[in-house]
C-alpha cells in the first residue's frame, strides 16, 4: 500500500533522503522505501547529504550516526541551522544503544531513533508517522500564514471602512453666537452604529442629531450612512421636526432594513427665540441641564417619546419645546452612556448618571467631559461593550 502524498492536493509521492556510509544499509533502506512508493535518495555521506538537501529539501531524513568526515549528529546541527531545512523531520538509525546516544539525538533536534538491526514494519510505521505529523505542520503553517493574510486584509478593510464612516459625522463644531456645542464619539469595536449630525436649516435654525442603530460591526455603519443622507433630505424638507422624523422612519423602513431598527433623538435650535424643539424616537431622553438651580433631568417625557425608527409603518411622532436661559445646556447621548457596567455587572443607568451632575456648575463642554468622566471611572475594569456617543449644545452664561 503506497502512502499518502506529503501535501494534500498533489500527486507526488513523499520524498525521502537516507543517509548511511555502508553501501549494504543503503541499497536495503532504499529498497523497502521504494517498494512502499517513497521517492528515495541515498546518499553515502553527511557532507553529500547536506549538499542534496540543500539542492532539493526532502520531506524526511533518515540518518545514521557513525560516518567518517561528519557524522549524523553534526549533520542534524547543520540542518537545523538551516532556516530552509529546520523543520525537516529527522529519523535516527543507529547501532548505538546507550541512552546518551538517544538523548543527544532528541536534544538536536531529532524527531526518532531506530535501532539496528529493526523490524521493518517498524520502520514503515515510523516513516509514515512522521510524514503525516510534517504534512499536518506543512498545512498548518500555511493556514497560519492565510489567518495572517487573511487578518491584515481585514484590519486595511476595517480601517477603510471606519475612515469612510468617520467621513458621515461632521468634522467641526457648529458656530452659533451666544451658544456652545460638545461632541464625543467612542466606537467599542473598529467601526460603530451611532451617529450624529448637524444640519443647517433656514431662518438661522440648526437641527442637531444622535441617533444608535441596532447592532454593531459593517451591517450597523452602512446603516448609519443610509440614516445620515436620509436624515438629512428629511430635515432640510419638512420644516416641522415631528413631521420630518415621520418622514425618515417611512423613508427608512422602504429601505427594507429588516430586524433592524433606529433609536434617535431631533434637536432643533431657534437661536433667535432661545427655543429647542425636540422629537424623540425611542431614544434615551436628552437631559437638561439648568444652570441658575445647578440641576438635571430629563428634557423629554415618555408621553412625548415615540418608538424607533424602522418598527412601525405610518407612526406619527410628536415634539415639544424647551426653552434655554443663560448657561442652560441640552446633551443627549446614546445608550452605551447609561448602559455602561463596573466590574460588578452594575448598570449606570440615566439615575447614577444624574447624581453625579446635580449642583455642579458645567459649561456645555464642561458638561460632556463630565459625562465622559463619570462614565469611565464607573466602567474601569470592564472593556467598553457599547459605542458611546454624546451631543450637546448650550446658551452661554
Amino acid at each position: 500500500m503506497k502512502p499518502n502524498p506529503l501535501k494534500s492536493g498533489t500527486a507526488r509521492p513523499a520524498n525521502i533522503l537516507v543517509v548511511d556510509d555502508t553501501p549494504a544499509n543503503l541499497q536495503v533502506l532504499a529498497g523497502m522505501l521504494k517498494d512502499r512508493g517513497y521517492k528515495v535518495r541515498p546518499v553515502p555521506g553527511g557532507k553529500l547529504a547536506l549538499l542534496a538537501a540543500q539542492r532539493d529539501p526532502p520531506d524526511l531524513i533518515l540518518l545514521d550516526i557513525n560516518m567518517p568526515e561528519m557524522n549524523g549528529y553534526e549533520v542534524c546541527e547543520h540542518l537545523k541551522a538551516d532556516d530552509r531545512l529546520q523543520g525537516i523531520p529527522v529519523i535516527f538509525i543507529s547501532a548505538l544503544t546507550e541512552p546518551l546516544d538517544k538523548v543527544k539525538a532528541f536534544a538536536i533536534g531529532g524527531v526518532d531513533y531506530l535501532t539496528k538491526p529493526f523490524q521493518m514494519e517498524e520502520l514503515h510505521a515510523r516513516v509514515e508517522t512522521h510524514l503525516k505529523l510534517r504534512r499536518l505542520q506543512i498545512e498548518l503553517e500555511e493556514y497560519t500564514l492565510h489567518l495572517e493574510l487573511a487578518r491584515e486584509r481585514l484590519k486595511f478593510d476595517l480601517d477603510l471602512a471606519r475612515k469612510v464612516q468617520r467621513g458621515f459625522l461632521p468634522l467641526r463644531l457648529l458656530e452659533v453666537p451666544g451658544y456652545e456645542f460638545f461632541t464625543h464619539y467612542e466606537s467599542a469595536y473598529e467601526i460603530g452604529g451611532d451617529y450624529y449630525d448637524f444640519i443647517q436649516l433656514p431662518n438661522g435654525r440648526v437641527a442637531i442629531l444622535l441617533g444608535d442603530v441596532a447592532g454593531k460591526g459593517v451591517v450597523a455603519a452602512l446603516l448609519m450612512a443610509k440614516l445620515s443622507a436620509n436624515a438629512k433630505f428629511c430635515m432640510l424638507t419638512e420644516p416641522d421636526p415631528a413631521t420630518a422624523i415621520t418622514k425618515l422612519n417611512s423613508l427608512m423602513i422602504d429601505s427594507g432594513i429588516a430586524d433592524r431598527f433606529v433609536t434617535l433623538v431631533a434637536a432643533v435650535l431657534d437661536p433667535a427665540h432661545h427655543t429647542v424643539t425636540l422629537v424623540n424616537a425611542g431614544h434615551p431622553s436628552p437631559l437638561i441641564y439648568h444652570r441658575d438651580t445647578r440641576t438635571v433631568g430629563e428634557a423629554i417625557g415618555n408621553e412625548e417619546t415615540g418608538v424607533p425608527l424602522g418598527v412601525l409603518d405610518g407612526f406619527t411622532y410628536a415634539s415639544c419645546q424647551v426653552g434655554l436661559e443663560p448657561g442652560d445646556s441640552i446633551l443627549a447621548f446614546t445608550d452605551g452612556v447609561t448602559e455602561a457596567t463596573d466590574v460588578q455587572d452594575l448598570q449606570l443607568q440615566t439615575q447614577g448618571l444624574y447624581a453625579a451632575m446635580q449642583g455642579g456648575a458645567y459649561s456645555t463642554r464642561e458638561l460632556g467631559e463630565q459625562v465622559v468622566k463619570v462614565v469611565k471611572q464607573f466602567a474601569a475594569g470592564r472593556s467598553q461593550f457599547d459605542d458611546i456617543a454624546l451631543v450637546g449644545l448650550g446658551r452661554t452664561a
